[in-house]
């Protein structure tokens, strides 16, 4: 997949990102999903203008931490079951996007352990915020 930084409101930020964060989910539709948690990976890519997340003291509060992620997404997993992956990356962009120095968010979910023929089935969505 081609990065999303060569889109043009894109090509000042960096990007900031969570790479297969395993979780355990109360997640799916179906009825035996719904007596239990699922394993779930989660990834996600903030972009972030390179005016906002370019430390000139290596601090940490010169940038987005990655705790706000890993904390946005344990938010959402305590509002308790989702029947959808759509959902949950809908409402995780969502979450991301309203950090004030996020520009724009890639959210990705898979369910590794439904099919035992392959890595998994899973979901993605990108959005770019509104301009002001």
């Amino acid at each position: 997949m081609l990065s999303a930084l060569i889109h043009p409101q894109l090509n000042d930020c960096r990007r900031l990102f969570l790479r297969n964060y395993e979780v355990m989910i109360n997640i799916g539709v179906y009825e035996f999903e719904k007596k239990g948690e699922q394993r779930l990976l989660i990834n996600v890519d903030l972009y972030i203008p390179l005016a906002l997340s370019s430390p000139t003291h290596d601090q940490l509060d010169e940038v987005v931490d990655y705790d706000f992620i890993r904390d946005t997404i344990a938010k959402r997993m305590a509002r308790g079951h989702v029947q959808l992956q759509e959902t949950l990356c809908d409402d995780i962009v969502r979450a991301m996007l309203e950090h004030p120095s996020v520009r724009a968010a890639r959210v990705s979910t898979m369910k590794p352990d439904v099919y035992p023929d392959c890595e998994g089935v899973g979901v993605e969505v990108f959005k770019i915020k509104e301009a002001a």
